[in-house]
């Protein structure tokens, strides 16, 4: 879509390419029509002898469909998990919350985080992670922000910037004179790593790269040369998952704070039920769905309801839930330890219940793990956002000289600020 000239510090085109479908290869191909819900997981469509389209993100285009031989490639896209994975992970969840990370460690790994990050960074330099390319795919937005002519001053501000993966290929494809990033990152040593770049000692001279050490769980802070209200986008890519839960709300309202009215987080972070999940071993259990890697560093595995109650101050789903089980919202509370023992001897054995019990037990249990899950969820104040996109990013890979099957899970969003 050719975007119109915008007035200076206005970005109505951008606002409006957001909601674009990235282009197809095949320019014969209609556009899929908009999904009717913006916060669903992706559909599919399946054009013969055409392309395979994704919505409302592309994620992927090779679909496991009936009479597929699984182990004829080593990834297939949209693949839900299977029985068998299913109670695998119930299992391993179990086996987690039963032997979870001591005091000692948990004091160790959750006081002075920043500390691991900086040793990561230290290890591993700028070689960990690949150069995230396919960002500008998955979020039409930023391939128009750099654009030659008709959009006017941009300012990004990519918050977890680590070494650069995502920030320097958006500036790579940069030709915009009024461009302008800025990376920031809770460690030193990833900064340091930024600044040393070459593209990064070209660009910032002439004022299209900053960077800095930002800590995004400060309360009342800002990364170093940004103003309140002056980004029209800021990315979030692995990041919200590096902070505890009981940071989320303080870590919303910096990011609040920073856009303007109508700037864009695009989000992409790790899935409940994602394989990095249920392969932590025992020791590596900090709470619920949270967890520490080898490494020191930490990370979260995301439900859709979730990022909703956090960005949108709304959790559709789980209100229509409780209001079929006939729970208040009011009436979620404290956890007791009693239900948290209930409910690992439950898990424990819940493959060979979900066999026999019956669908009124199976609708109570429902009920009773919705409550918890409603129950464990921090305090602080959330919302400020819309969802113009959510997905949820499922993959299986392969190993076909072993025969095994490996589930990933991503959510990906886009939001909008009120």
């Amino acid at each position: 879509m050719a975007a119109e000239k915008a007035p200076e510090q206005t970005l109505p085109d951008l606002a409006q390419l957001v909601l674009d479908s990235p282009p197809t290869t095949t320019s014969s191909t209609p556009a899929p029509p908009p999904p009717s819900d913006p916060t669903a997981a992706p559909t599919t469509r399946i054009i013969p002898d055409g392309p395979k389209i994704s919505e409302p993100f592309q994620f992927g285009s090779r679909f496991l469909l009936s009479g597929d031989e699984v182990f004829s490639h080593n990834a297939w896209d949209h693949v839900e998990t299977d029985a068998a994975y299913k109670a695998f992970s119930t299992s391993q969840f179990a086996a987690q919350r039963s032997k979870p990370a001591d005091n000692y460690d948990k004091m160790r790994f959750n006081s002075d985080p920043r500390r691991w990050w900086d040793l990561f960074y230290k290890n591993n330099k700028e070689n960990f992670f690949k150069d995230r390319k396919w960002l500008q795919q998955e979020f039409p937005i930023l391939a128009a922000a750099t654009e030659a002519a008709g959009v006017g001053a941009v300012s990004i501000v990519e918050l977890g910037c680590g070494a650069g993966n995502t920030l320097f290929p958006v500036l790579a494809q940069n030709r915009n004179s009024g461009f302008h990033i800025h990376g920031a990152d809770f460690s030193s040593n990833a900064i340091k790593i930024v600044k040393a770049q070459p593209l990064y000692c070209e660009m910032n001279p002439l004022g299209f790269v900053t960077a800095s050490v930002y800590d995004l769980a400060a309360p009342d802070t800002l990364p170093t040369g940004v103003e309140p209200g002056s980004v029209d986008v800021v990315i979030m890519v692995f990041v919200f998952s590096a902070l505890a839960p009981a940071q989320w709300s303080i870590a919303l309202e910096n990011v609040r704070r920073m856009l303007k009215p109508g700037g864009k987080v695009l989000f992409r972070d790790y899935g409940r039920g994602d394989l990095t999940q249920v392969r932590f071993k025992a020791g590596r259990y900090l709470e619920e769905n949270f967890y520490v890697r080898g490494d020191g560093t930490r990370v979260y595995f995301f439900e859709q309801w979730e990022l909703r109650k956090i960005f949108t101050g709304e959790a559709e789903k789980q209100k229509g839930e409780l209001e079929k089980w006939g729970i208040r919202e009011g009436q979620v509370g404290e956890k007791t330890q009693e239900g948290r023992e209930e409910k690992e001897v439950e898990e424990n054995q819940k493959g060979k219940e979900e066999e026999e019990e019956s669908q009124e037990d199976k609708e109570e249990r429902e009920r009773q793990e919705l409550k918890e899950e409603m129950e464990r969820f921090p305090q602080g104040e959330f919302g400020g956002f819309i969802a113009k996109e959510m997905g949820v990013d499922r993959r299986l890979l392969v190993n076909r000289k072993l025969q095994l099957k490996m589930y990933r899970c991503w959510m990906q969003a886009v939001f909008e600020k009120l």
